[in-house]
């Protein structure tokens, strides 16, 4: 098979568990065409960003040390990641250009005291840029051909949306297809860093949070490969939290379209987008542990088999966000209320996560996460109190929860099912949501309630039996 795999942070997290990675990578290359993705380290993209947010408020010092303590915890590992003396030596080499450049890269940035959009993607693309030099040459040292390659290396064209930029798909099929291939074909295995591409000026972008599982969809849907695998540090997809409820079941089959409500709810195993460039190649995504490989894990497909379409097949929670009630008379039978609130919204960058609107149009329910409810509260306060709305009630630390499961679609009496089981547990539930496509119901209640409705929830579907 030609498999595309995706390793995140938590599996190169140590020299052991690189070495680890190499030893599989070299295992599963015996058998199958290999062309391995990775994250960064685990908690360095949160470092570089953390550079970025101090660099804009002026505190050089703090950035400086935070730099070194990154440069230095790669330098170490890349020390322990070969045994042989030539290929450490070469590895050490290459360290020291991708640093100086970071380095040069930090200096400019902390001169001007200013951090663009630019900038920051171009700083926070280094997480992958230094990960993919500590695999290349873990695998050289084991007698494995590997080059490190990055996004905008092999291709990847994206627009100039810095921070969460979308692939140019038929720009980047022909010249990703075109570079892999010839690599396979010199029987060199190219290791990617995930995350990152570049536009059409050359400048590097990135995907956003998790972006290296789009990475790695994108290289698939351009190779045609047979099959994804996102490697992390757990078995596959769950049936629920299992910090929240302890015999939370693995999940072997769910659809693309499950797959994708999953991730919206904070499934943090796969990028929202990610899934989109499989969908039209029906290309199969298998969600593995890097340190259970017996285990097969979760399996993302197009059609999945009777036997697993269950009414529900998870509880996702989004925890810690925030609720704004507007209110107001005036906002009864008036065309455009809901879409003046919103776009005074989109204007101050907060993102709305659920709506649900009263049928009499005299009030508007919006989640919000937990950082942006500040701003939102402000704007709206600002913009439009004593116009069009009248009230703004604010519920501070709420959480989501949703029931995803295409066996929901048609059936008869899952609500009452979800909200007697949640009532029984003394659980308020202040709002609800649910889509046409029947395909997820989500409600929110209070934070302090959200382990006990999820715990009930777990339980009256009997997801233990999964």
């Amino acid at each position: 098979m030609k498999l595309v795999l995706k390793f995140g942070g938590t599996s190169i997290s140590s020299p052991s568990n690189i070495r680890h990675v190499a030893n599989l990578i070299k295992s599963l290359s015996k058998e199958h065409k290999i062309i391995p993705v990775f994250s960064a380290v685990s908690g360095v993209t949160d470092d570089l960003i953390r550079i970025t947010n101090l660099i804009q408020n002026r505190n050089k010092e703090a950035a400086n040390s935070l730099a070194k303590k990154i440069i230095k915890m790669h330098v170490d590992v890349s020390n322990q990641c070969a045994k042989n003396p030539k290929v450490r030596k070469d590895l050490a080499n290459r360290m020291k250009t991708d640093i100086e450049e970071l380095e040069e890269l930090l200096h400019g940035m902390l001169l001007l005291g200013e951090v663009t959009p630019r900038s920051s993607d171009y700083l926070i693309s280094f997480g992958e840029r230094l990960s993919i030099n500590l695999i290349v040459y873990a695998l050289n040292d084991i007698a494995v051909k590997a080059i490190p390659l990055t996004g905008k290396d092999i291709g990847i064209v994206t627009d100039s949306n810095f921070g969460g930029a979308k692939p140019l798909m038929d720009t980047t099929r022909l010249h990703v297809s075109h570079t892999i291939e010839n690599l396979l074909q010199k029987r060199i295995m190219p290791i990617i860093g995930g995350f990152a591409g570049a536009d059409q000026h050359g400048n590097i972008t990135t995907f956003g949070r998790g972006g290296s599982d789009y990475t790695a969809t994108i290289v698939a849907s351009s190779v045609k490969a047979d099959e994804v695998w996102l490697m992390s540090d757990v078995d596959g997809l769950m049936t629920t939290d299992p910090k929240i409820v302890k015999n939370a079941k693995l999940i072997k089959e769910v659809s693309y379209v499950e797959a994708m409500e999953m991730a919206l709810f904070g499934a943090k195993y796969i990028h929202p987008r990610a899934l989109e460039p499989l969908v039209a190649k029906k290309i199969l995504l298998r969600i593995r542990n890097t340190f259970n490989i017996k285990n097969p894990g979760t399996l993302v497909t197009a059609t999945p088999q009777a036997d697993t379409r269950k009414t529900v097949k998870c509880v996702s929670t989004i925890r810690h966000t925030g609720l704004i009630d507007v209110r107001g008379g005036s906002m009864v039978g008036a065309p455009g209320t809901a879409a003046t609130i919103f776009s005074v919204l989109a204007k101050a960058g907060v993102n709305i996560m659920m709506i649900s609107q009263s049928p009499s149009e005299s009030s508007i329910s919006v989640i919000v996460k937990k950082n942006d409810l500040d701003k939102a509260v402000n704007t709206l306060e600002m913009n439009l109190l004593g116009k069009i709305i009248k009230k703004v009630d604010v519920t501070v630390d709420v959480s989501i929860i949703a029931l995803i499961g295409s066996g929901m679609r048609g059936i008869v009496g899952v609500a009452s099912k979800v909200f007697t089981s949640v009532a029984k547990k003394g659980v308020n539930v202040i709002m609800i949501a649910q889509g046409s496509s029947e395909l997820n119901l989500a409600f929110v209640v209070k934070d302090s309630d959200c382990n006990a409705a999820v715990q009930a929830l777990h339980d009256e579907f009997e997801l233990a039996k999964t």
